[in-house]
């Protein structure tokens, strides 16, 4: 496990380098590899997203004093979804250093984005685990804080689902309405396939660990689809 070019792109230095070892170790892994000697990355990953949303959360509070909560929230929500952490994960270097088995390893698209999304809060932990807070923050602010300017200046904080709503009940009438297609997965990880509806028509589905990350994906999905219609779409 070679993971002295991570380190060097991160540029911290592990004092205990089994906490990266596990930030690194996907659950699928050890079904192969029983007597690997850490964990998997689950409960840093816990952790982690616990760091994670204070130190954006004190950030925005800090800096944006004349926002109000529900400003804040929504772009907290932008800086820490899964596939704004996925791209975060590939700008810090980790794709390719995530230990998982040979059947994770083939996943690619919303699969992969969220084993890396996992990941970069698992480093996470583990970097306030090894070097307390001001590490874990350092890194927050250099790799995923550094999208705080671009979010907001196009506007990617603004909620699809809100977006959505707006657009159809000014333009068709009608209020879009979700429902759960399918249910998949174990328990620790359930995946809920999630359809949006104009009325009583599918428009779009989308797929995520909570049914609230499928509405999103859907709304997205179904925003793209009203922009690139040309016929009703009732």
């Amino acid at each position: 496990m070679n993971t002295e070019e991570l380190k060097k792109h991160i540029g911290y230095t592990f004092q205990n380098e089994d906490y990266l070892k596990e930030a690194l170790t996907h659950r699928s892994y050890l079904n192969e590899n029983p007597k690997w000697g850490v964990p998997h990355n689950e409960r840093l990953e816990f952790l982690g997203d616990a760091v994670l949303e204070l130190v954006v959360t004190e950030e925005l509070f800090n800096r944006y004093a004349d926002q109000a909560e529900g400003w804040m929230t929504s772009v907290r929500a932008a800086l820490v979804n899964y596939v704004m952490l996925a791209q975060v994960a590939r700008e810090a270097g980790m794709e390719g250093t995530i230990l998982m088995s040979r059947g994770e390893q083939r996943d690619t698209g919303r699969a992969r984005d969220v084993i890396l999304a996992n990941a970069i809060e698992s480093l996470i932990g583990a970097l306030y685990q090894d070097g307390g807070y001001p590490a874990a923050k350092k890194f927050i602010n250099e790799f995923v804080l550094a999208h705080l300017a671009e979010i907001i200046k196009k506007g990617l904080y603004i909620d699809a689902k809100s977006q959505l709503q707006e657009r159809v009940q000014a333009q068709l009438k009608v209020t879009p309405s979700y429902r759960v297609i399918e249910e998949n997965g174990p328990d620790h990880a359930k995946v809920f396939k999630v359809g949006v509806y104009f009325g009583d028509k599918l428009i779009a589905t989308g797929s995520g660990n909570a049914k609230q990350d499928g509405e999103v994906e859907a709304a997205r999905r179904a925003l793209e689809i009203v922009d690139n219609e040309r016929k009703p779409l009732l």
